[in-house]
């Protein structure tokens, strides 16, 4: 069992920046590669960003690519997701996830474990 803790989120205008961390717990941590998905109202939880669980392979979403960078400190037991420039069109609350093994999937089937979410809003 992997629980995961987000937090981070907030308030923040638009050209703004913010830095959501994702806590782990539960299980080796460097056994997991690690996503983050969000969902704004009344749509589908869509892909963010991904890291490999050594941290040396990342994959982005289009619309984030060039502003968000998603990384890892295991030692820490955390993955972070810094989200530079953002959009109104990027409220939303945003989720942490793991899958077991070394890719960095884009496909949120494939992780198993999810974190309760944390709101960000972006006013413009």
């Amino acid at each position: 069992q992997v629980q995961l803790v987000e937090s981070g989120g907030g308030l923040v205008q638009a050209g703004g920046s913010l830095t959501l961390s994702c806590a782990a717990s539960g299980r080796t941590f460097s056994n997991y590669a690690m996503a983050w998905f969000r969902q704004a109202p009344g749509k589908e939880r869509d892909f963010v960003a991904a890291i490999s669980r050594s941290g040396d392979s990342t994959n982005y979403a289009d619309s984030v690519k060039g502003r968000f960078t998603v990384s890892r400190d295991n030692a820490k037991n955390t993955v972070y997701l810094k989200m530079n420039s953002l959009k109104p069109e990027d409220t939303a609350v945003y989720y942490c996830a793991a899958r077991f093994g070394q890719s960095a999937s884009i496909v949120e089937s494939s992780y198993f474990y999810w974190g309760q979410g944390t709101q960000v809003t972006v006013s413009s």
